[in-house]
C-alpha cells in the first residue's frame, strides 16, 4: 500500500497550567487509555485476525513445483511463429520476454506486436497478427469484446489464441485462458488478509484501484469481501485511478488523498505499477507511517519491499504462466487437448520483506521451472 497520511503536527505547551487543569487531563487520560487497550484486546483476540495470520502464513510459502507434471510424450515441431501482442505497460513486456525464453528453448519465433494499450492500437495489433497468418497469438488483458472482429477471423483460420490476466471466458476463438476472472479472486483475498493482520485488525485502508483493466474488478471485489469478513470494524475507502495517470500524477493524487484522510494507515495498490514513485512523494511530503501493498509485484515493488518503503506484494506467477502457455501450444501443436494446462492452478505468493529472494528484477515462484517444464517437454 502506498501513502501515509498526514502531516506532522507539532504542539508545544507555551503557557502555566493550572494544577487543577492537569488533573483533569490526567483523569481524561485514564478513561481513554484503558478504551483504547480494551479495543486492542478485543481485536486482538478476534476470529477474524487469527484467520487472517493463518492466511498470511499460508500464502507466504514458496511452491517448489510447476502445476503440470504431464509430459507431453510427443516430439514437438520446431519453427513455429508466435505472435505476441502487447497490453502497453511494462508488465506485459515482461510477460511476452518470460514467454519467448520459452519459446527460444522450444526452437520457436516470437513476434513481439506493441500497443499504447488502447482499443484502437489493440485492434491494430490484431489486425497485423491477422494478415501475418502465425501459428498462434498471444496476449494479456484484453477482453474479446475489444478484438472480436480479429478473433473471428483468427478462429476461421484455425490459428489459436491464448489470453491471460483477462475478463474473458474460454471458447469462440479463446483456446486458454490464465488468470481468468474466477482465478485472480484469491489475489484480493491475500491482501486483505495482510491488512487485517498487519493493522491487529484495526486497519484503515484505502484501495487504489485501476478499472480500465477489467480483470482488476474480481480483485477488487474480493478484497473488500474478505477485508470486512475479517474486520468488520476496520475503515476501508476505494480510489479509481485513470489509465492515463499512469506514470503521471498518480503519487500526487495519492499524497493529496492520505493529506485529506490522514487517519488512513495501510494504503492498498490494485497493480504494482501504480505505486512506482509514491512512497517517495510520501517522504517529501514528510508523510510517514503508513503500510503499503500492492497487487502483481514487480521489480520496483520488490525493490521497495527490501528497503522498508512498502511491505507486501502478491507475486503474480508471471514466469510460471507464460512457461504454462508455452507447455500449452507444445500440446496443441502435437495434436493432443490443452485441457492440462487449461486447469492446471498456477501458484501465487505473498511476497514481505521475510521471504522476498531477491531484489533485482522479476523472479520466479517455482526456482527451477524451467527444467521441469524441460523435463515434460523432453529436453533434459
Amino acid at each position: 500500500m502506498s501513502s501515509r497520511p498526514g502531516r506532522a503536527v507539532r504542539r508545544a505547551l507555551t503557557a502555566i497550567v493550572p494544577v487543577t487543569a492537569l488533573l483533569a487531563l490526567a483523569a481524561c487520560g485514564t478513561d481513554a487509555t484503558p478504551a483504547a487497550d480494551t479495543a486492542k484486546a478485543a481485536a486482538s483476540d478476534s476470529p477474524g485476525l487469527t484467520a487472517a495470520r493463518n492466511a498470511l502464513r499460508t500464502y507466504s510459502k514458496r511452491p517448489d513445483k510447476i502445476p503440470v507434471t504431464q509430459p507431453v510424450g510427443k516430439k514437438i515441431p520446431t519453427g513455429k511463429k508466435i505472435d505476441f501482442v502487447l497490453c502497453g505497460v511494462q508488465s506485459c513486456q515482461d510477460l511476452a520476454d518470460f514467454f519467448t525464453a520459452a519459446a527460444d528453448q522450444l526452437g520457436w519465433r516470437v513476434n513481439q506486436i506493441p500497443t499504447q494499450g488502447t482499443p484502437e492500437s489493440v485492434q491494430a495489433a490484431y489486425e497485423t497478427a491477422v494478415r501475418d497468418k502465425p501459428d498462434a497469438v498471444i496476449s494479456s488483458g484484453f477482453p474479446r469484446a475489444v478484438y472480436a472482429k480479429q478473433l473471428a477471423q483468427l478462429k476461421a483460420a484455425g490459428i489459436p489464441v491464448i489470453q491471460s490476466n483477462a475478463d474473458d471466458v474460454v471458447g469462440d476463438g479463446i483456446e486458454l485462458l490464465k488468470n481468468g476472472p474466477k482465478e485472480v479472486g484469491v489475489q484480493g483475498e491475500m491482501l486483505a488478509s495482510w491488512a487485517v493482520a498487519d493493522s491487529g485488525a484495526q486497519a484503515n485502508t484505502v484501495y487504489f484501484d485501476l478499472p480500465a483493466y477489467t480483470i482488476l474488478k474480481p480483485v477488487k471485489d474480493s478484497f473488500a469481501a474478505k477485508y470486512k469478513e475479517l474486520c468488520p470494524s476496520c475503515a476501508l475507502d476505494a480510489v479509481d485511478v485513470p489509465i492515463t495517470s499512469i506514470g503521471k500524477d498518480i503519487p500526487d493524487r495519492v499524497v493529496s488523498y492520505v493529506r485529506s484522510h490522514p487517519k488512513v494507515d495501510h494504503i492498498v495498490f490494485s497493480l504494482g505499477l501504480l505505486n512506482v514513485g509514491v512512497p517517495s512523494a510520501l517522504k517529501t511530503a514528510g508523510i510517514t507511517g503508513k503500510h503499503i501493498a500492492v497487487n502483481v509485484g514487480d521489480a520496483q515493488n520488490y525493490q521497495y519491499i527490501q528497503s522498508g518503503l512498502s511491505d507486501a506484494a502478491v507475486a503474480l506467477n508471471s514466469h510460471e504462466s507464460m512457461w504454462l502457455q508455452a507447455d500449452a501450444l507444445a500440446r496443441r501443436f502435437t495434436g493432443q487437448s490443452m485441457d492440462v494446462d487449461q486447469k492446471a492452478v498456477l501458484p501465487l505468493t505473498l511476497i514481505t520483506k521475510d521471504n522476498l529472494s531477491m531484489a533485482v528484477g522479476d523472479f520466479p515462484l517455482v526456482k527451477n521451472y524451467q527444467s521441469q517444464f524441460q523435463a515434460l517437454w523432453g529436453l533434459n
